[in-house]
């Protein structure tokens, strides 16, 4: 069985997080990253779905705080995460290389530090679930790793193919856009998204999953290498590391 056979849910929650839960014909289902327990154990019951696994990116509450109660009511459950999951639930360690089966689906598990210095995300064609590592438009918050840290992490997944969907955790897009935009204000590209993105929080609507292509053409943190970027945040110093590209485009984006 491969993740054609399943299909991907979203369920908002807490403030603007997003849990993801894949599920297949026969009503098995997968939760990640499920920081409220609530909205997940109304969907799996209205539903009539059976909860296998979660797998978890990192630490943080708002990614872990559902994983206690979703597992008192289904003990059987596996839980997938890295060390720094330990004390929050996990049952089944991961690092980086590992390649995890359930249910006859293989995710592989991708090192991501930079948010947190344990965050890894899960790789199964077409989905990615990177937590708060790559988001559209955007990168996660340097909480404990470095700007080079996160800077490899998004090497990394930019391997991955170009239809690669996006699932991250938080509805950070328009946001995102509106500090792409005012990075590269003359890229049609990222002129065009960020309309895109506007109408549709205009609506309440989501603007996930993206695409791995999309990112490359509006995620100013995957063009850390365009002259025309490093001209606008370095104001004319031209520095030799993408990673310092990166380092100063996260620091004008936390004061942003």
């Amino acid at each position: 069985m491969n993740l054609t056979s399943w299909v991907l849910t979203s369920i908002p929650a807490l403030q603007d997080n997003y849990i993801w839960m894949l599920n297949n014909e026969h009503r098995d289902c997968i939760i990640v990253d499920p920081g409220d327990s609530q909205p997940v154990i109304e969907t799996i019951t209205a539903n009539g779905w059976h909860p296998v696994a979660i797998l978890l990116t990192h630490h943080h509450s708002d990614h872990v705080g559902g994983v206690p109660a979703l597992r008192d009511r289904w003990p059987e459950m596996s839980v997938y995460g890295p060390q720094e999951t330990l004390n929050k639930g996990t049952t089944h360690q991961v690092k980086n290389g590992d390649s995890i089966t359930i249910l006859d689906t293989e995710f592989q598990v991708i090192a991501t530090p930079g948010h947190t210095l344990g965050h890894v995300s899960y790789y199964s064609k077409p989905y990615l679930f990177c937590g708060d590592t790559l988001f559209s438009g955007g990168c996660g918050r340097l909480f404990e790793g470095t700007a080079t840290q996160m800077d490899e992490s998004f090497h990394k997944l930019n391997q991955l193919p170009g239809d690669t969907l996006i699932c991250c955790a938080h509805e950070y897009t328009l946001s995102n856009m509106q500090f792409a935009l005012a990075v590269l204000p003359e890229n049609p590209q990222i002129q065009s998204y960020y309309h895109k993105i506007k109408q549709l929080r205009d609506k309440n609507e989501m603007t996930l999953p993206s695409t791995l292509a999309t990112e490359r053409q509006i995620n100013v943190f995957l063009k850390t290498h365009d002259t025309d970027l490093q001209r606008n945040i370095l104001a004319d110093t031209k520095l030799p590391g993408s990673w310092q590209v990166f380092a100063a485009l996260r620091s004008k984006k936390d004061s942003f």
